[in-house]
């Protein structure tokens, strides 16, 4: 008899070759890679060949799923900084900040108030369930983020720059909600949430994010003077960036999260040769795509037809309302009187707002944080409910942005995109 880890390892080669060899026709289909992991996964879980469970004797391994989910979302933040080459000026970043500082608050808050009209859930769950569906996925958005430094595209880089900010910004609201359904009486902790959850690990998190990765670099280059490092190993000073930057935030209760989407942007613009922080992107993107396979198989054998239809109304209402509604005109709201750089427009063109509100794909991070509040206080029918919801859309998005994305995004190449692209990455001195 083979061993199931041995077959395991033959399911993943194989889907591995497969996908690689084909991704020229893959590329052409209207559906992500996303999407055909996702099959494989359910192929390969309880419905199926039974080869990959996270549970055993119905006891779910919420443990594993956030550790693996922890470590994709970090690579992929920084990655997402690693490709921003812009000016770290707000007029620059102004499509960010709106995404960030007004839709996220309307998602998370809009969602709570249907989880508590609408899905029964006290505020404390609802909270919880809208931070955890807040966070847009730069793992499964590759299709509609920068393609490389030079790219300049707005619609590109406010979808990239979201998801790198918001995995990272999404969790002052998971702390609330847990500290909602411990207490809820909310004047005993909510003046601790402001000091502690948002403005120290907010603050701390930027401030590691610049110190740590600009102390590597230093280093780095110090002793490239005296004695080069192989070049085999040169590019893990990537993942020892990502990792001792998201540890060491930790460690002084900072948001790892953001610390590393920022210590991307401190790498790509504290190198003299510009090629580094481009080798250092190749690597990081190969790293990402590994982990999305892995990532994407473990949420296919999660999948359990039966909780899945009990709770298949109210995963719909959120589904829709949160894809056709909630999104778009958050959206709407957050982009009024914004104007296009690099245009004549006084607006931004009404189909690339439509765009920015259709492509709130959710995927890895809102799986991150579902596993951590398993730990942290969401437990029985709550966490049931909140748990296959959360999977439902998921796996709602993969399919319908992963079948979309790529016939929209054709169509948004050929009659808006801003086609115009810089020659070499800028050298930029803000953190000098």
């Amino acid at each position: 008899m083979v061993d199931t880890y041995i077959i395991d390892l033959f399911v993943v080669g194989l889907l591995l070759l497969m996908v690689t060899l084909g991704s020229g026709w893959i590329a052409r289909l209207p559906l992500s890679f996303a999407l055909i992991y996702l099959l494989v996964g359910i192929f390969l879980g309880p419905y199926g060949l039974k080869l990959v469970q996270l549970r055993q004797d119905e006891v779910f391994n919420a443990e594993l799923l956030e550790k693996i989910t922890e470590l994709v979302v970090i690579i992929s933040v920084f990655g997402c900084g690693l490709r921003i080459i812009r000016p770290l000026k707000l007029g620059v970043w102004d499509i960010t900040v709106r995404l960030i500082v007004f839709l996220m608050p309307i998602s998370i808050f809009t969602l709570a108030v249907v989880g508590k009209l609408f899905l029964g859930m006290n505020w404390g769950e609802a909270i919880l369930l809208g931070a955890i569906l807040a966070p847009t996925d730069p793992v499964l958005a590759s299709e509609v983020q920068l393609t490389d430094t030079n790219d300049q595209d707005e619609l590109r880089f406010g979808l990239t720059s979201e998801g790198g900010l918001n995995d990272a910004l999404a969790f002052p609201f998971v702390y609330f909600g847990i500290h909602a359904l411990e207490n809820d009486n909310w004047g005993n902790w909510f003046k601790q949430w402001i000091a502690v959850d948002l403005i120290w690990a907010i603050a701390v998190g930027i401030l590691m994010g610049i110190v740590v990765a600009k102390s590597i670099v230093w280093i780095e280059q110090k002793i490239q003077k005296r004695r080069a490092t192989d070049e085999l190993m040169e590019d893990f000073v990537a993942l020892s960036t990502i990792l001792l930057t998201y540890s060491l935030t930790e460690m002084v209760n900072g948001y790892g999260f953001l610390a590393v989407f920022v210590a991307g942007l401190v790498v790509q613009r504290s190198y003299r040769n510009p090629e580094k922080p481009l080798a250092q992107l190749e690597f990081v993107e190969q790293i990402e795509k590994l982990l999305e396979v892995g990532t994407i198989l473990l949420l296919g054998s999660i999948l359990l037809l039966k909780p899945m239809l009990n709770y298949a109304g109210q995963s719909l209402i959120v589904i829709i309302l949160l894809f056709l509604i909630i999104r778009p005109v958050g959206v709407w709201i957050s982009t009024i009187g914004k104007r296009p750089l690099e245009s004549h427009r006084r607006t931004m063109h009404p189909g690339t707002r439509l765009l920015f509100g259709w492509f709130g794909i959710r995927g890895v991070g809102s799986l991150y944080y579902l596993a951590y509040t398993f730990g942290h206080g969401l437990k029985g029918e709550a966490a049931e409910k909140i748990a296959w919801i959360t999977y439902t859309t998921i796996v709602a998005s993969v399919i319908i942005h992963g079948i979309s994305s790529t016939p929209l995004m054709k169509w948004y190449e050929r009659n808006l995109a801003n086609h115009k692209k810089t020659t070499s990455p800028a050298t930029i001195d803000e953190f000098e």
